[in-house]
């Protein structure tokens, strides 16, 4: 039996020796890809569902001047323009404030107009 044991043992040892030096020398190594990204979805979010969406639903957003009903933007109102503005001075695009495209180009016609009297900086110092 312990002939047979040997015969079995001596080619799964062979066949075992995948480490480096064996096979190819083209540097990669042997075993998956990890890439650099962690598990799961875009963003390495962990996705539960089929498809990649996870648990977290994205709500819908309104313009607030349209809910609000204000149809002028005031380019005076420093207060409600500096939350369209980032921290660098640049107008924040609609797909992130949820602002609609009219309200979208007058707030940033107020923004302009705002920065060329001084009330608002182009933007920061550094």
């Amino acid at each position: 039996m312990s002939d047979e044991t040997q015969a079995t043992s001596a080619p799964a040892a062979a066949s075992s020796e995948s480490g480096p030096g064996s096979g190819h020398s083209y540097g990669h190594s042997s075993g998956p890809r990890t890439g650099g990204r962690p598990a799961g979805g875009p963003g390495g979010r962990p996705s539960s569902a089929p498809g990649g969406r996870g648990k977290f639903f994205r709500r819908k957003k309104v313009c607030k001047f349209c809910t609000e009903k204000i149809d002028a933007i005031p380019y005076r109102d420093v207060r409600l323009l500096q939350g369209f503005v980032a921290e660098r001075g640049k107008i924040v695009p609609r797909r992130l404030t949820g602002v609609c495209t009219k309200h979208q180009r007058r707030l940033t016609r107020a923004i302009k107009q705002a920065r060329n009297i001084a009330l608002l900086p182009f933007a920061t110092r550094h």
